[in-house]
């Protein structure tokens, strides 16, 4: 695999997640160092660290059944060891309360950004979420 197949395989390793519902990917595929932050489409919209946006990506994932996502227009950016992925993003499920045994259908319609770096391979080291709709 040349480096543009394998960054986007790392970008849909996370987003797959939310269908297979393997979460032991998400730490495989993000860079463990304070140096990694992340914005989210969701709340809370602060910036985050390494250990909360698991958490966050954890429970989001758990929290939505039939989950689909849909990458488009991807464009890939390399700088030597970093990337730049810039990306439309429809991500769609049903968000599910276990307590009321409801469920409320799910479609956002976004923008992502990831910078990844290559630590022997490619790690997520930022992401930036953002809903356009």
């Amino acid at each position: 695999m040349n480096d543009n197949e394998e960054i986007i395989k790392v970008i849909e390793t996370l987003f797959q997640a939310g269908i297979t519902k393997d979460l032991s990917t998400l730490r495989e595929i993000h860079l463990n160092d304070s140096k990694f932050s992340s914005f989210s489409d969701l709340p809370p919209y602060d910036l985050k660290d390494y250990q909360t946006t698991i958490e966050l990506e954890e429970l989001r994932f758990v929290s939505i059944s039939d989950y689909t996502y849909e990458i488009k227009n991807p464009k890939i950016s390399l700088f030597g060891d970093t990337a730049v992925v810039a990306l439309e993003l429809i991500q769609k499920g049903m968000l599910v309360d276990n307590k009321a045994y409801t469920g409320e259908h799910l479609i956002i319609t976004g923008r992502a950004t990831f910078v990844l770096v290559k630590q022997p391979t490619w790690k997520i080291a930022h992401i930036h979420l953002s809903k356009i709709n």
